[in-house]
């Protein structure tokens, strides 16, 4: 089950009192459908749970049975097409809504969301009529989808409204709202009722940001020993090329005693060699570069 089927499961089981709410879900849902117009309404679902809720919501709010058949989307997937056909039923709804057929290009009418409790509602319908949302185990991303580009600036301002910052881009066609703001799209889950989906995608974060964080620290450390390592390398190699020289035994008793350690220790790193020589980690470090120092001047 993906993330977005289980946001969409949990929206169609938001239970609602007050008939204004309902009526602003119903109209969310049915104008940001495929076809909102005189000659028919429609909506494509691929989720059998948003089909029955809307087709029941419709059914006990305006009496209106609405028609249900399976089609093929052009990608290939099975989707539920649900439809208003009726011509009085589509001239009810219409009055209902507010709409005249004389409008050219399709509007949010604001009137159909009553109250503040009424947002909550109208975004829900929307989002189970053209929403989807990415798994947030692999982005941040929530968008709405609507083929009618003033309809879907209109769609931006109310969430701009709302105090969410709604980016759009035109995507064949389509005007798409969409947030990427990983606190913003917790909060407009929260808003339509998708609670648990909500917690959900903030554990999701929460564990993203300690995988990322124990990342760098492991890099950074695999980064460290990779630079011991070569230290050591250059080291050894200084050491070597030390005691085999003629005047060896002019080698002060210091560098000698830091010499044997290193080479009884060819991983340890300088806080290590600090320890078991007895000196300070800057006092290894400067010893030890004296011997590549001397090393390097070896013809």
């Amino acid at each position: 089950m993906t993330f977005a089927y289980k946001v969409k499961s949990e929206l169609c089981a938001v239970e609602m009192n007050e008939k204004c709410c309902k009526k602003a879900e119903a109209y969310g849902f049915l104008l940001f459908g495929r076809h909102f117009s005189k000659y028919g309404i429609t909506v494509l679902t691929e989720h059998p749970d948003v089909a029955n809720t809307m087709s029941k919501l419709l059914s006990d709010m305006f009496g209106i049975k609405l028609r249900q058949k399976t089609s093929k989307r052009s990608d290939g997937r099975i989707a539920d097409c649900i439809s208003v056909e009726n011509e009085k039923d589509i001239d009810r709804l219409f009055d209902e809504f507010g709409h005249s057929e004389k409008n050219v290009t399709l509007r949010i009418n604001r009137s159909n969301i009553e109250n503040e409790c009424c947002n909550s509602a109208f975004l829900r319908g929307v989002f189970l009529s053209c929403g989807s949302i990415v798994d947030p185990g692999k982005d941040y991303h929530l968008e709405f989808v609507s083929p009618h580009i003033r309809l879907g600036k209109d769609l931006s301002d109310y969430l701009s409204e709302l105090d969410f910052e709604p980016k759009t881009i035109v995507r064949k066609g389509n005007l798409v709202v969409y947030l990427k703001d990983s606190e913003q799209i917790e909060d407009i889950l929260t808003m339509m009722g998708a609670v648990r989906c909500s917690l959900e995608l903030m554990n999701i974060k929460v564990y993203k940001d300690l995988r990322n964080k124990v990342n760098r620290v492991t890099n950074c450390e695999t980064a460290n020993i990779g630079k011991t390592v070569e230290a050591s390398a250059r080291q050894i190699e200084a050491i070597k090329k030390l005691m085999s020289a003629k005047d060896s035994n002019s080698i002060p008793p210091e560098l000698r005693e830091i010499a044997k350690i290193r080479i009884e220790n060819p991983d340890a790193s300088l806080s290590v060699l600090a320890k078991i020589s007895g000196i300070s980690r800057s006092g290894v470090n400067h010893r030890l570069q004296r011997i590549i120092k001397l090393a390097n001047q070896i013809k």
